[in-house]
């Protein structure tokens, strides 16, 4: 395992490389006490040839980022903010699997460690009742349909006991929600043993085919909800469950759209 920093008081790195034995992420865990952004820095090291599994873990952000060029608020060891490197052998039109499989990973991750029942608000927002927990943010670099390098950004509060006024979602954290203090290395590794066995499924069809079933029952969000979608394919109408192909179905007044990207808001709210 690379040590970026002096040390990490809260990691115990030979325990983590323990856990993650037998997984991709094993002895590939780079963490540093500040970065711009772990996503950022992900993508540069794929293009420097960094291997499959190379995890990058920050104590802070100072330019983290959420889908949309949003910006994702990093206080100092107050979340868990890693971006993991992957080099997965499948097409650019499979790429709409991983945001899928990270919400599944996040939401037993926080399960196993807290209790909490996560929320997906499809893609890539994980919520804890009304409020935003957590965010997955996947980045790709493709050569025509060969996907050469995706890293998967994932971010979760933990420690934070207040937040901006101005957030398009009200924001919680782990400790918040449970009253207690959430350990970071714990989630680390149950977020990344997670993840390592959902990336199995993308080398079954029939794990594949399973992922929006799996999706439904743990987001209230994909089916018999009335929803304000934005981005390029705007429109309100109630949800529709997802389709082969992990992408939103949203009956609107005149038809059924199948959203490919965007996000979701309650429009009550």
């Amino acid at each position: 395992m690379t040590d970026n920093t002096l040390g990490i008081a809260d990691l115990d790195t030979a325990a983590i490389d323990s856990a993650l034995a037998g997984t991709p992420f094993h002895d590939r865990l780079h963490h540093f006490a500040t970065i711009d952004s772990t996503n950022t820095h992900a993508l540069d090291q794929a293009k420097a040839g960094a291997p499959h599994g190379s995890c990058y873990i920050a104590d802070e952000q100072i330019a983290g980022r959420g889908r949309g060029n949003h910006q994702w608020h990093s206080d100092a060891r107050q979340g868990l903010y890693l971006s993991v490197l992957l080099r997965p052998q499948i097409s650019a039109s499979d790429l709409t699997w991983l945001p899928l499989i990270a919400g599944l990973a996040a939401h037993r991750a926080i399960q196993q460690i807290t209790a909490l029942n996560a929320d997906l608000r499809w893609p890539n927002d994980l919520l804890i009742g009304v409020k935003k927990a957590g965010g997955i943010l996947v980045e790709s670099q493709s050569e025509q349909e060969r996907v050469l390098a995706a890293v998967i950004g994932i971010g979760i509060n933990l420690h934070q006991q207040t937040f901006p006024l101005n957030l398009a979602t009200p924001a919680t954290s782990l400790d918040l929600e449970t009253g207690r203090y959430t350990s970071r290395q714990d989630l680390l590794i149950a977020l990344l043993q997670s993840l390592h066995a959902e990336l199995t499924a993308l080398q079954s069809k029939e794990a594949l085919a399973a992922i929006p079933a799996r999706i439904a029952a743990i987001s209230t969000w994909v089916e018999g909800r009335r929803v304000e979608v934005h981005g390029p394919q705007a429109c309100t109408g109630i949800t529709a469950g997802l389709d082969p192909k992990g992408f939103l179905r949203v009956q609107t007044e005149n038809s059924t759209a199948t959203i490919t990207t965007g996000g979701l808001r309650d429009p009550t709210k």
